[in-house]
């Protein structure tokens, strides 16, 4: 119970601790160069326990030995603003902000609108006949106003037309690849129809050309199809309207009726 411990080592002092760290051959020391020991041959010691963290990454810019770049493993403090994202959720809004913007704008402007067509009427008839045949040639020259509300050109791929008179059809056209409208604009296009009364509706040559009146009005029906591509994608839109027409001579009109009353109809 009285005896004390004789066995325990003296204490080392600080010097030959510092003598036995640098001779030790753990550590390295001097190489024949002279130069000082190569701090990469120190082993690598990972701090762990309740106080510490393990370091998520490093991103140091120092110099390291070539050749070593797999071996080495760099400890910056947990608290370097290089560990920290640097205004991530201002640029992943900002991303997603612009992103969006560009995706409204390209909706806005490449969302495929209406082709407006407006039938303005008749701009001029030439009128001939064949007296032996009781024949009525009538060259209907229509016009047409198309309006492009895209922001982006369109072509008019073609254009067909019908004229039927007493539900008949006595004249037919189609116009081909005729001309491309400008974004936001309109163009008025003319088109000419050839129309023949003859064989059942002969008689009206004889109405046609009664000089014992001055105007010789007739109502005949014109159908229009437009049809217009643009991206590959075309589209059709058609109109229908009642039209006075004078087969007693050379006319110029641009006078769009709808359905007429009060005038000279043929028999069906």
């Amino acid at each position: 119970m009285g005896k004390t411990l004789s066995h325990l080592p003296k204490q080392t002092s600080h010097d030959d601790c510092h003598q036995g760290l640098t001779s030790s051959p753990e550590y390295g020391t001097h190489g024949e160069d002279g130069k000082g020991g190569d701090v990469s041959q120190f082993p690598y010691v990972e701090f762990t326990g309740r106080d510490s963290v393990t370091c998520p990454t490093c991103q140091g810019t120092g110099r390291i030995p070539r050749g070593q770049e797999n071996q080495l493993v760099a400890l910056i403090p947990y608290s370097d603003q290089r560990l920290r994202p640097r205004r991530t959720k201002l640029y992943v809004t900002g991303s997603v902000m612009a992103c969006l913007l560009l995706s409204s704008l390209a909706v806005f402007f490449l969302f495929p609108r209406t082709i407006d067509v407006a039938y303005v009427g008749v701009k001029s008839v030439l009128v001939s006949y064949d007296q032996e045949k009781h024949i009525v040639y009538l060259n209907v020259t229509n016009t047409l106003n198309i309006t492009n509300n895209n922001y982006y050109s369109v072509e008019v791929a073609n254009i067909t037309a019908q004229v039927q008179f007493s539900k008949t059809v006595i004249g037919k056209s189609r116009i081909s690849n005729i001309t491309a409208i400008s974004p936001l604009d309109m163009n008025q296009i003319d088109y000419m129809v050839p129309t023949v009364i003859a064989e059942e509706m002969s008689y009206m040559y004889d109405y046609c050309t009664l000089q014992t009146i001055k105007v010789h009005n007739i109502v005949v029906m014109m159908q229009v199809t437009v049809t217009t591509t643009y991206f590959g994608h075309s589209e059709q839109v058609s109109q229908e309207i009642y039209q006075y027409v004078d087969c007693g001579g050379n006319t110029t009109s641009l006078t769009g009726l709808p359905k007429p009353s009060n005038v000279l109809l043929p028999s069906e």
